[in-house]
């Protein structure tokens, strides 16, 4: 049997033992109807509005836990030796669940830094792709190109980002090809994508010797920029682009991709806060 052909329940196995999470409400804000329906009871906090069935609680309530970019809050700042806490620990609230996605070529760093972020962060589970994918088919991935080819290869990781896409609260590393296929991308951007651009002339002295099934050429480096140039335009598409030069250690990049994330959610904020603030503008007075 191809290995393309993996089994779902395995990579749920493999999610589970990670301790990822679905998004699910508790037990206690589900309620049986006279019905015998199970609807959401978001309690009597505030006054409640129905629609179509539905209850209506105030996303403020709901997701807005007051949390502000640390980098322009004051208050935080301990004059020029940083800021009062890790920025990254106030992401989480900041994010409400949405995945972070690390895309980029091989090498530039997605899995140490995807792991060094999440451990920061604290309420966030790290992910690898290329892990998962090697645990599940109980093979290297050099095993699986040499067995299946890159197309085998890249349907086995479409099945692993359909399988994790659904967790929420994770840093998830993706393989360097993953953007290559356009049916990856609505999966992708369920999640914040995060481009970590690091140039081959780096990346080739860091994987220097490697066993990775698409250098295994006379000239590794230039297949790296051949490589680089087949997907600028699909690593183009991220939400947020990480520049990385030979100076910065995995660290350096962390902080660099925290302070990126934090101004993308200002300048990105919910669609609900928009329309709040709307309509606060105008004067209506049942928005407080």
């Amino acid at each position: 049997m191809r290995l393309a052909i993996l089994f779902l329940c395995t990579i749920l196995a493999i999610l589970a033992g990670s301790q990822v999470q679905s998004f699910k409400y508790p037990t206690s804000f589900l309620r049986t109807t006279t019905t015998g329906r199970r609807i959401i009871d978001l309690g009597t906090k505030s006054s409640q509005l129905f629609a179509g069935g539905f209850e209506y609680e105030d996303p403020v309530q709901a997701f807005d836990q007051g949390v502000e970019n640390p980098y322009k809050n004051p208050d935080l700042t301990v004059g020029n030796e940083g800021l009062k806490i890790d920025p990254a620990r106030l992401l989480g609230p900041r994010l409400g669940g949405s995945t972070i996605y690390l895309i980029g070529m091989m090498g530039s760093g997605k899995s140490v830094v995807g792991d060094l972020i999440a451990r920061r962060m604290g309420t966030y589970n790290f992910l690898d792709t290329d892990e998962i994918i090697e645990k599940a088919t109980n093979c290297t991935i050099a095993e699986i190109f040499e067995q299946e080819g890159e197309e085998g290869f890249r349907e086995i990781e479409g099945q692993v980002l359909t399988s994790v896409h659904p967790y929420v609260r994770c840093v998830i590393s993706t393989g360097g090809g993953i953007v290559c296929r356009t049916e990856n991308w609505s999966k992708l951007q369920t999640g914040i994508v995060v481009w970590l651009d690091c140039p081959p002339e780096v990346i080739i002295k860091r994987i220097e010797g490697t066993d990775r099934p698409l250098l295994q050429t006379a000239d590794p480096l230039q297949k790296l920029k051949d490589l680089l140039a087949e997907r600028i335009d699909k690593y183009r598409q991220a939400d947020l682009r990480i520049t990385i030069d030979e100076s910065m250690n995995e660290h350096d990049v962390a902080d660099t991709v925290v302070r990126h994330l934090h101004d993308f959610i200002d300048d990105n904020p919910p669609a609900w806060k928009l329309a709040k603030a709307q309509a606060q503008a105008q004067g209506l007075d049942w928005v407080k």
